[in-house]
């Protein structure tokens, strides 16, 4: 059974489509002991990080999260809650990944939110088996992962840098974009994931 983790971040029903569409088996819940018994865990969201990490404190899932030993993934907020920091609202996180959440140079003349469809290169790992690299996926923030030697499975530029699209550090993952709104490629990507 996949545990979808409800911490008040939006965005569940897309993900819950995703999963149907796919036959997984999965319920939505905040239980310690339920998130902790799961076969795989995944962490959606889309809001602001401050709140996010506020709303998984008070739930007491911090350490759960971070102590999980099955596949874990982390979409879009979900991600960068995984990350060490982030500029939205100077917000200390999780510190899965080795990695700041930076927010896009509004001086870059570049459209702010980063809002629609983009390419993943340099692809690596099990999440994109059969995904070809340069595929368009799915994006919406304004914020963005910064990239890690170790740890960044794909990336994405916009606003006239480069970024993580994907990260990996053992049994975590995170995409910055939404495999659930990216078509067969993000089907093939969610696939992969519960198949690990």
């Amino acid at each position: 059974m996949i545990a979808i983790i409800d911490y008040n971040a939006g965005n569940l029903c897309s993900v819950e489509n995703a999963l149907r569409r796919l036959g997984a088996q999965f319920e939505v819940t905040s239980d310690p002991e339920r998130i902790a018994a799961a076969s795989h865990v995944l962490m959606p969201g889309v809001g602001e990080a401050s709140s996010a990490m506020e709303n998984l404190r008070e739930r007491g899932l911090v350490e759960v999260v971070k102590d999980l030993k099955q596949p874990v993934l982390g979409i879009c907020i979900g991600l960068q809650l995984m990350c060490t920091f982030s500029e939205e609202g100077r917000t200390p996180c999780l510190g899965v990944f080795d990695t700041a959440v930076r927010r896009f140079d509004p001086s870059s003349g570049a459209k702010i939110p980063h809002m629609g469809w983009n390419t993943i290169t340099g692809l690596k790992g099990p999440l994109f088996k059969g995904v070809q690299d340069g595929s368009f996926v799915y994006y919406v923030h304004s914020f963005r992962p910064e990239i890690t030697e170790e740890q960044t499975i794909a990336v994405t530029e916009y606003a006239g840098s480069p970024f993580s699209g994907a990260l990996c550090r053992d049994n975590f993952f995170g995409t910055q974009f939404h495999p659930e709104k990216s078509g067969p490629v993000g089907a093939r990507i969610l696939k992969n994931f519960i198949e690990l």
